[in-house]
């Protein structure tokens, strides 16, 4: 690390902003002592073999009520396979409940892979001599815009950036900001222009300082991801000579979001690190700890699984490694615990199997993904990769086309609305409509017009004949569901098929 890159690493902890936040024994809110006695106390143990103890905590969930971390290490030892087939089908109803039947897509772009830590199990570790560096300029930016927008169809970014003093905050205002300001001509529709309309962010823990400037250019939802909420092994994986080995500057990274004004934030752990009914547990705890401080929970949760990463050995070696039954297993609990957040299935895991757990509670997904640097201008085919020049090995690369046309077959409208954000209904409200259901009746309305809006500007000939069934479906419930605006809806629909673009409730 150079000099002036060790002393901009050196600046970026701030003591003041975690230290208000610990307890008067400065401890936090992650007790690893006792989420191990809950996992094998013996009195819970007997309590997952109770059918009827198990289905009245899967009843509070279905209540849209948070569980108890007791009420979680239940659910968590279940051994009896009827049972995790109901709590199954109660994850899926949770889902249908608050969010109906609506999928959310969205792209990931990697604008840097620059990056001062040095995590084990990261291709872009900065020890990692096999991965070639770089920093998309301004212009190039404007170049994977066009594809994701402009001939993709996207209207929803997660935006990635390394830890590095080349791609930090002054970096990321510029590039948000060009995002937005790219306006392109869309593929089918020359006479249309589109845009990227929502930029989530996905980077390293900031100062409340840094944060209020990302909230001042439009971000969405941030991003952090514990990676373990285990703290050992957090240790062992993240050196303390980089700004992650400190564990309390990234566990309070929400803290400092909130405390900036940003009412989205989105957490998650990195499946494969360590136990994963301990990082189950530890994201209840993060979620109960934001519900309890700032009277709103996490906007969505995140679990990618370790991938294989060039030149990463403990990528593919961990002895955490997690099944894709168990997998399936804390999608489950993930769902029923925390009932009101988003829940973000990723590209990493291959298509036959995310088929086969969206039905447990998935409200967001990405598709075309291609998380190569400058990979979306780039790219030779729908599955080209190049490992040395990315963080890890995605498992699904299909189009956004194919993705939205399996979701319609499955019976799920794909959602490309960011009203919700653009109106105000983000932190506290959306999670108080997400309780009552309310925020489904509109966000069922914006989703209908913006997939309207997708299938005429984007979708192939065989997608749309698919989607147009869904349509008609949708509409004919709505005309129940909300009578009140459903002339206004109509209006705006018909204006929709007819050209107009970014209408909505």
């Amino acid at each position: 690390m150079t000099n002036a890159n060790s002393s901009w690493a050196s600046e970026r902890v701030r003591p003041e902003q975690i230290n208000k936040y610990l307890d008067a024994n400065g401890d936090d809110f992650i007790p690893d002592g006792s989420i191990e006695r809950q996992l094998t106390d013996k009195n819970i143990i007997s309590a997952a073999n109770d059918k009827v103890r198990v289905r009245d905590i899967v009843a509070k969930s279905l209540a849209i009520q948070t569980l108890t971390p007791e009420e979680t290490s239940v659910l968590l030892n279940v051994s009896d396979q009827e049972l995790w087939a109901e709590m199954e089908t109660a994850a899926g109803t949770i889902k249908k409940n608050v969010y109906d039947n609506r999928i959310v897509t969205f792209a990931p772009l990697y604008l840097s892979t620059v990056c001062i830590n040095n995590c084990q199990y990261c291709g872009l570790r900065a020890s990692n001599d096999s991965i070639s560096r770089g920093v998309l300029t301004l212009d190039e930016v404007r170049g994977e815009i066009e594809v994701l927008a402009g001939q993709i169809g996207h209207k929803r970014l997660v935006v990635v950036y390394g830890e590095h003093p080349k791609s930090g905050i002054d970096y990321m205002e510029k590039t948000i900001e060009t995002i937005y300001n790219t306006k392109v001509s869309i593929k089918n529709h020359a006479e249309f222009e589109t845009s990227i309309r929502r930029v989530n962010v996905n980077a390293a823990p900031m100062t409340v300082e840094e944060l209020i400037r990302l909230k001042d250019v439009g971000l969405g939802t941030y991003q952090v991801f514990q990676e373990t909420y285990h703290k050992e092994t957090y240790r062992a994986l993240h050196p303390a000579s980089t700004p992650k080995g400190h564990y309390h500057w990234r566990l309070y990274c929400m803290h400092r979001a909130i405390e900036a004004g940003i009412d989205d934030v989105g957490i998650g752990a990195l499946f494969g690190l360590y136990d994963w009914k301990f990082e189950v547990m530890g994201l209840l705890y993060h979620a109960i700890e934001l519900e309890n401080r700032f009277g709103i929970g996490p906007h969505t949760i995140s679990f990618p699984r370790l991938e294989p990463a060039e030149n990463t050995p403990l990528a593919t070696e961990s002895k955490y490694a997690v099944s894709d039954d168990e997998f399936r297993k804390a999608i489950t609990v993930i769902r029923l615990s925390v009932p009101y957040p988003g829940m973000i299935l990723t590209a990493r895991e291959n298509a036959e199997l995310r088929k086969s757990l969206i039905h447990l509670g998935i409200t967001q997904t990405d598709a075309s993904s291609n998380i190569g640097l400058g990979a979306y201008n780039k790219a030779k085919g729908a599955d080209f990769q190049e490992s040395t020049r990315q963080q890890f090995i995605l498992g699904d690369m299909r189009s956004l086309d194919d993705v939205v046309r399996e979701f319609a077959q499955m019976g799920y409208i794909t959602s490309f609305c960011t009203a919700g954000y653009r109106c105000g209904r983000t932190g506290e409200c959306i999670m108080d409509s997400l309780r009552t259901g309310a925020e489904g009746k509109f966000c069922k309305l914006n989703a209908v017009i913006t997939f309207r809006e997708w299938l005429d500007d984007f979708a192939t000939p065989e997608t749309k004949a698919i989607g147009e069934k869904i349509i008609a479906a949708e509409i004919e419930e709505l005309k129940v569901k909300v009578p009140k605006v459903f002339d206004t809806f109509t209006d705006y629909y018909s204006r929709t098929a007819g050209g107009e673009r970014d209408l909505y409730f």
